[in-house]
């Protein structure tokens, strides 16, 4: 496997997490850690059982811990799907 796609809220999530970066940390520091969760998102498609398997949040995903936020992702036939990628929030109002 080596093909992944985002989910809109995904890619809304991707937009919250660059602007906090931002706001916090700077352009080139948010800069980073975007191209950390991408690197992460490479890895996962690469290896994706190799992910801990988070049935008891959701049937079917798998969790990837990418420095402080979690990549919330499914397989389907031979793509990965990136679901969502949050922090500390509230796992059943996002999932």
């Amino acid at each position: 496997m080596a093909d992944y796609r985002l989910s809109n809220e995904a890619k809304i999530d991707l937009i919250r997490i660059h602007q906090y970066g931002i706001k916090q940390f700077g352009v080139q520091q948010a800069d980073l850690y975007f191209k950390a969760l991408f690197d992460c998102f490479d890895n996962i498609s690469e290896r994706p059982f190799s992910f801990e398997s988070v049935d008891y949040i959701k049937s079917g995903y798998r969790r990837c811990v990418c420095v402080s936020d979690s990549i919330y992702f499914k397989i389907n036939n031979e793509r990965v799907e990136i679901m969502a990628v949050i922090g500390k929030q509230d796992l059943s109002n996002i999932l």
